[in-house]
């Protein structure tokens, strides 16, 4: 059934694309007896090669339960000594059949480092930076087949493989996000790898930005895979903490399993909902709340599941926002809405008492809420937010300090104000007018 998450083998990479190439490249003779008769390679080395060369699975396997040691340095070794691309395609190539055609012949590639401190890794870093598709792409699902095996992920340092997937993220090839997509979650399914993909400049930023841009014309197959990589990410405490702040994922997700088509993208979304609950409720149950996922998850456990998992979470997550939209006071509310960004007309944004009470908080920590609210006004485009934020402004004005309106005037809020009245929607001049004239009102 399609929609059972399988129970996969240690990397799943599967692609296409690669393997139309892959198929080019077999087929392509390599003369390792030129090697021989250049003095490259030994007689001996180019016996065990063609002891393989273009063998199916069972007699490669055969090889490397006799000799793997010697075959995992030698591959290596040419990696390190050869360079007409063709034949470092092939040994890239070699490499993926050997690690392909059983799990633990991985070991023999990770023997080879009591002797050389970069390896396994490092040749195939070295292919990674080739200017030639094949052989980056093809070692980089060598290199992710390597890092995934490794018997200590901790001392492991991928981060060359970090940032040459996160390059390839933004490439317009989508077979190319596809495969490097694919890698990820291999990756991440290894707890030592994704603090430091979290940590990769720009790793997360582009991951998260495949989904808004894959939102309406990706397949569900590969939303599923990005919000899988996210789900594992938020396994991780000081992800799941930082990861709405900084990425503003939530809302995205709640929106995606919304309009998502298939079972197992509304399942993967709300696990990841789930994790950052649990892990981070702190952070995150406000941000939830705004985004109305309350409702949502009302109306979820209502619907019949193929997979009773889900039911478990979107309860869970249900149950945990119901506990907490009874607790969570309305300035905690009006607060989330300012750090999202997301404002709408909610109560407290038309309630005289609401600022009456609440218009010093704002000043709190610096003015750090009021300079927010601000600079939602010259940032924002969109005349929702200009309009309550405007608003916002004037019922604020009404009940400030001396010291806040004067603070107003420093960062540009005022000005802004006035310019907001000439905008081209009717609602943003509307409330700004409002606003200009209660700052009159307050007499400046």
């Amino acid at each position: 059934m399609e929609d059972q998450v399988p129970e996969v083998p240690l990397v799943l990479v599967s692609n296409a694309y690669l393997e139309k190439k892959a198929s080019l490249i077999r087929q392509k003779p390599i003369l390792w007896e030129g090697y021989e008769r250049a003095s490259l390679l030994s007689h001996e080395q180019v016996e065990l090669i063609k002891a393989i060369d273009k063998q199916p699975a069972n007699v490669i396997q055969a090889a490397m339960n006799e000799k793997g040691h010697t075959y995992a340095s030698l591959i290596l070794y040419l990696l390190e000594n050869l360079s007409r691309p063709d034949t470092i395609q092939y040994v890239c190539l070699m490499t993926d059949d050997i690690l392909s055609a059983n799990d633990a012949n991985a070991s023999y590639f990770h023997a080879t480092s009591k002797g050389e401190q970069n390896y396994p890794f490092g040749p195939f870093f070295k292919v990674l930076e080739s200017e030639d598709e094949f052989m980056a792409l093809q070692a980089s699902k060598v290199l992710t087949m390597l890092a995934c095996s490794a018997p200590s992920p901790t001392h492991v340092s991928l981060d060359a493989l970090y940032t040459w997937i996160t390059k390839k993220l933004n490439s317009s090839s989508p077979d190319i996000v596809n495969l490097v997509i694919q890698e990820l979650e291999s990756l991440l399914r290894v707890q030592a790898y994704r603090l430091p993909v979290w940590n990769t400049q720009n790793a997360i930023k582009e991951l998260v930005h495949r989904l808004y841009v894959n939102k309406s014309a990706s397949t569900p197959q590969i939303q599923y895979q990005i919000i899988f990589c996210l789900w594992l990410l938020t396994f991780e405490k000081d992800i799941a903490a930082g990861i709405n702040e900084k990425y503003d994922v939530i809302p995205l997700l709640v929106e995606v399993a919304k309009s998502a088509v298939k079972e197992k993208v509304i399942r993967v979304s709300i696990a990841t909902l789930r994790n950052l609950v649990e892990k981070a409720p702190a952070q995150n149950l406000a941000a939830m709340l705004v985004s109305r996922l309350l409702p949502f998850t009302e109306n979820l456990s209502s619907r019949k599941w193929s997979d009773s998992d889900i039911l478990e979470d979107i309860n869970f997550v249900k149950e945990r926002l119901q506990e907490d939209f009874q607790s969570l006071t309305t300035f905690e509310q009006y607060a989330s809405e300012v750090e999202t960004g997301k404002l709408e007309w909610s109560p407290p944004h038309r309630s005289d008492v609401f600022w009456k009470e609440n218009a010093h908080k704002l000043e709190e920590h610096n003015y750090q809420l009021l300079k927010m609210l601000a600079r939602l006004l010259s940032s924002s485009n969109n005349p929702l937010v200009l309009a309550i934020g405007a608003s916002d402004i004037g019922y604020y004005v009404k009940f400030a300090s001396k010291a806040g309106k004067n603070v107003l005037q420093e960062i540009g809020a005022k000005q802004r104000i006035m310019e907001l009245m000439t905008h081209e929607d009717q609602e943003v001049r509307y409330q700004a007018l409002l606003a200009v004239q209660k700052y009159m009102h307050q007499a400046w």
